[in-house]
C-alpha cells in the first residue's frame, strides 16, 4: 500500500541542489519553483511540479494546501549539547557582568557544572528533560539533530547520556545524530592529567560506544586550558580507527590551530571558529570540511562573529547551528540564529537557508538522504506563513514556521 501526501499550490518551493555539501558561491544558489506542489510517497518525495492526477491520487485528508506559502527542507541542527542536567542561570548573568568563560571555569562553574548535575540524573529524567526541548525545536522548523555527550566524562555518564540519545530517537519525529564529546573538559578525578584522559577515554570508554554502535561521530574540546592539538590529533586519529567519523570543537576562545588540523585529519566538520585563522580557512576550503558556525553562542558570549563571509567567499562549506547548550547558549533559537547570520555575519538569505539544510546535512553526513527537496530524498520539510522565503530574516526573531514534515507525515502543525 503506498502512503501519499501532497502539497499544493506553494507560493514557492524553495531549496538547494544536490548530495554534497554547497561551498562558497554555490550556497547561493536556491532552486525556487512558483506556485507548484510536491507530491510524497511512502516518506520520500516522488516529483516537483503540476500534474493534474495528483489531487485524484491523494485522498483529501492527505493533501495541504501552501497558498500563499513558502516550502523549505526541513531545518538541521548540526550541533548542540542536548542531553544535560541542571541549568545554569547565574553563570549568564556572570558573565553579562564581565567574567569571561574561561574564568566562570576556574571557578568551578561551566562544563564541570553540568557534569555534576548530569552524573547526578536518572537517565529516564535526561529523557524527559530533552523531549520538552525537541518539542520545541520541532516547532521551529528543526527535523534533524546532532546530540553530543560529554557532560560525564566518566565511563558510566557517558554511556548514559548516548543511551538517552537512542531513547530519543525511538520517542519522538526528530531524527537525532549521536556524537561522542567525552574530550569536553578534563574532570577532577584527572586533574592535570589531560594525557592520561585521553587514554582513559580511548581504553574503556570509546570501544564500548563504538561496539554498541551509540555514536556516529567523535568530537574534541580542541582550546587552550582544555585539550591540545596533540592530544586532539592522538584522540581524533584512534577515533577514526575505531569506525568514528570525525568533528572538532575548534578555535573558539583563542586561534590555537583547530581548523588546521580540521583539514589535516579530513574532519567532516569544525565547529565554532571564531579565531580560526586565514590559514585554518583555506585547510577547511581545501580539504572539504563543513565549517559549522554557531551564533546564538558568539551572542550570548558577546564575542565576536566568526568570519562567515571570509569563508564563504574563500569556498568553504558553512553550515549553520544553535550549540543548544545550558552554559554558553542557552537556545535552540532558529529565527535569531538566522537573523544574526544575515544581519551580522553578513550571510545572504540564500546562503543562510543553505547553511541551515543542506550543509547542515552535510555536517553530520546525511546530504545523499536530507538537506534538500528533491525528487528521491526523504520527505523532510517545512511550510511557512508567508510567501516566500525572504521573510525568515525579514520577521526578524519570529518563528514563521507554521507545519512539519517529517518522513513525509505531519509532525507539527
Amino acid at each position: 500500500m503506498v502512503d501519499r501526501l501532497l502539497i499544493k499550490n506553494a507560493a514557492q518551493i524553495v531549496t538547494p541542489e544536490g548530495n554534497t555539501a554547497r561551498h562558497g558561491r554555490e550556497m547561493k544558489q536556491l532552486k525556487i519553483y512558483e506556485n507548484q506542489s510536491i507530491l510524497i510517497e511512502n516518506g520520500m518525495i516522488r516529483s516537483i511540479g503540476n500534474q493534474p492526477d495528483w489531487e485524484k491520487l491523494v485522498p483529501a485528508d492527505k493533501q495541504i494546501d501552501a497558498s500563499g506559502k513558502a516550502v523549505l527542507p526541513g531545518f538541521v541542527d548540526s550541533h548542540t549539547h542536548l542531553v544535560f542536567g541542571g541549568y545554569r542561570p547565574d553563570e549568564f548573568l556572570w558573565r553579562m557582568g564581565g567574567m569571561s568563560y574561561m574564568e566562570i571555569m576556574e571557578r568551578g562553574g561551566g562544563i564541570l557544572n553540568t557534569m555534576k548535575a548530569t552524573r547526578e540524573a536518572s537517565r529516564e529524567e535526561l529523557v524527559d528533560h530533552s523531549m520538552d526541548f525537541l518539542k520545541k525545536m520541532l516547532a521551529m522548523g528543526v527535523t534533524t539533530v546532532e546530540a553530543k555527550s560529554g557532560y560525564g566524562q566518566d565511563h558510566d555518564t557517558e554511556i548514559k547520556q548516548m543511551e538517552v540519545v537512542r531513547d530519543l530517537n525511538e520517542k519522538q519525529p526528530i531524527e537525532l545524530v549521536s556524537t561522542f564529546l567525552g574530550a569536553h573538559a578534563v574532570p577532577p578525578e584527572f586533574k592535570d592529567r589531560g594525557d592520561d584522559f585521553i587514554e582513559f577515554l580511548l581504553k574503556e570508554v570509546m570501544p564500548e560506544v563504538a561496539e554498541k554502535h551509540l555514536a556516529e561521530f567523535c568530537d574534541v574540546f580542541c582550546e587552550k586550558g582544555v585539550f591540545s592539538i596533540e592530544q586532539s590529533r592522538h584522540l581524533l586519529t584512534e577515533a577514526r580507527k575505531m569506525g568514528f567519523k570525525l568533528k572538532i570543537h575548534a578555535d573558539e576562545i583563542v586561534s590555537l590551530g583547530g581548523a588546521e588540523l580540521a583539514g589535516e585529519l579530513h574532519a567532516t566538520s569544525a565547529d565554532h571558529l571564531l579565531h580560526a585563522s586565514d590559514a585554518g580557512i583555506r585547510a577547511m576550503a581545501d580539504n572539504g570540511v563543513v565549517s559549522t558556525l554557531l551564533p546564538t553562542t558568539a551572542f550570548c558570549l558577546k564575542e565576536p562573529f566568526a568570519r562567515a563571509r571570509e569563508m564563504i567567499d574563500s569556498g568553504c562549506a558553512v553550515a549553520l547551528a544553535t550549540d543548544f547548550n545550558p552554559g554558553s547558549g542557552f537556545t535552540f533559537s532558529v529565527p535569531l540564529m538566522i537573523g544574526l547570520a544575515v544581519i551580522y555575519m553578513k550571510m545572504t538569505a540564500e546562503e543562510a537557508i543553505t547553511a541551515l539544510t543542506l550543509n547542515g546535512a552535510a555536517a553530520v553526513d546525511r546530504a545523499e538522504r536530507i538537506g534538500s527537496l528533491e525528487p528521491g530524498k526523504q520527505a523532510d520539510l517545512v511550510i511557512l506563513q508567508y510567501p516566500s522565503y525572504k521573510f525568515l530574516p525579514y520577521h526578524t526573531g519570529i518563528n514563521i514556521v507554521e507545519t512539519v514534515v517529517k518522513k513525509g507525515k505531519v509532525v507539527s502543525r
